[in-house]
């Protein structure tokens, strides 16, 4: 076989790091598979917002509870086991909906209960995956696996919607027992991987270990800034809950056509990070951060008032091509000043603030759907949105003024103390 010269490494020439990133692809697609499946048919026995809403409501508590453990746990033990576990619970999960859909007593109850041990599952999986990437590629190759990773995530949100409405087609029963396959599949391949050995100092669980990750996000101004501007942005213009309600009494599609809307955001995010990665930011990231925020709100509101699937599909294109921007800003911060050994711990912090914009975005915008009205909600989602973006350019002029993220290493290195970094009790 024939080997890249040296000066040319491929991260996928990396046998450990591919089996990663297959698994990755496969977990994150039957995530999104489970998804499509598990709202539409909790839509379809209850005809209820509020029960969308819960739905996303119950993957959020377990994730907001577990989030200081989660990262504890991450930098104290085998990350490859951890991953393993999780997608091994989640292929059984899985397979409980599947059973109990072909049994007929699959109800409210039980897809709540789904959804709550898969919301705990994924509260370990994606910081300790994020955190073991390290420990898989050699360091001169961390740039390039961290794109490769992106890749994957977004090419899974794409091919995960779309197969999940078309396999909903013939059955939920079929959806579940393709995303158990896949993810048993993906926790086969994380049990294979063979990582370098890495000695990290085995800390006893005390409270000021477990509160290290927040206190360290609180003391980097600009990442708290960047990283609750993308929650409460999201948190008020995310109508991914309500999708269902859009394809069946607004745009009056199929499962098909709930596939596509939840496949066009991501579509919109991959493109977009395609983009940067060719043509990547270096100037002016305040301004095109606010700038990419007020993109994402208009695009709420033209999703919130179309009639036509076309055109909601060009809006939620749009909306994700803006959301990446805050999410490259933030994990390319996040990146450049978490210590190695603190790694599991700030990505924990990083995962609660994500999931907190997503699943308590589902259960507000559920809420706001059952009293107002699916479009309303989603227009005053938008408004909000832009307005957040408004309000936060106040709340934090250094965000505002950044323009390369040397200065905010600039900015921060000076008043960050070694003690801020300590993990010992």
């Amino acid at each position: 076989m024939n080997r890249l010269p040296q000066s040319s490494p491929s991260v996928l020439r990396q046998p450990s790091y591919a089996k990663s990133w297959v698994a990755r692809i496969l977990s994150t697609t039957s995530f999104q598979m489970l998804s499509v499946a598990i709202g539409w048919q909790m839509y379809e026995l209850t005809n209820d917002a509020f029960s969308l809403g819960l739905v996303g409501l119950a993957q959020f508590v377990p994730m907001m509870l577990l989030t200081l453990l989660v990262g504890h746990v991450a930098d104290r033990f085998d990350r490859r086991k951890i991953v393993f576990l999780c997608q091994l619970f989640e292929g059984v999960v899985a397979v409980f909906l599947a059973f109990g859909n072909h049994a007929g007593w699959l109800g409210r109850e039980q897809i709540l209960l789904a959804a709550a041990v898969i919301g705990a599952c994924r509260a370990f999986e994606g910081p300790t995956l994020a955190a073991l990437v390290p420990e898989l590629v050699p360091k001169e190759l961390l740039p390039q696996a961290s794109a490769w990773s992106a890749s994957a995530g977004q090419t899974a949100q794409i091919l995960g919607p779309s197969l999940g409405g078309l396999l909903f087609s013939a059955g939920p029963s079929l959806v579940y027992v393709t995303s158990a396959v896949a993810l048993l599949s993906s926790a086969a391949l994380i049990y294979w991987i063979r990582k370098k050995r890495s000695v990290r100092k085995v800390e006893p669980l005390a409270v000021r270990s477990l509160f290290t990750g927040l206190v360290f996000v609180f003391r980097h101004k600009i990442i708290l800034g960047t990283i609750s501007l993308d929650l409460f942005a999201v948190l008020l213009g995310g109508a991914t809950a309500l999708l269902p309600i859009f394809a069946q009494d607004i745009l009056h599609t199929g499962p098909w056509g709930l596939g596509l809307l939840r496949s066009a955001p991501a579509i919109g995010a991959l493109l977009m990070s395609l983009v940067l990665a060719h043509v990547p930011l270096k100037r002016a990231l305040g301004p095109i951060l606010f700038g990419a925020l007020a993109v994402f709100g208009a695009a709420t509101i033209l999703f919130a008032l179309s009639t036509s699937l076309i055109l909601s599909l060009t809006a939620l294109f749009l909306l994700g091509a803006s959301d990446v921007i805050s999410v490259v800003i933030r994990s390319t911060l996040v990146q450049l000043h978490t210590p190695d050994e603190m790694r599991g711990r700030v990505n924990a912090v990083n995962s609660l603030f994500v999931g907190t914009s997503n699943q308590l975005g589902e259960f507000e915008s559920g809420m706001m759907a059952g009293f107002f009205g699916a479009v309303p909600a989603t227009f005053i989602g938008g408004v909000g949105t832009i307005a957040v973006a408004a309000l936060w350019m106040y709340l934090f002029p250094a965000l505002r003024r950044l323009r390369t993220f040397s200065d905010e290493w600039t900015e921060e290195k000076p008043r960050t103390k070694q003690s801020d970094v300590q993990t010992g009790p």
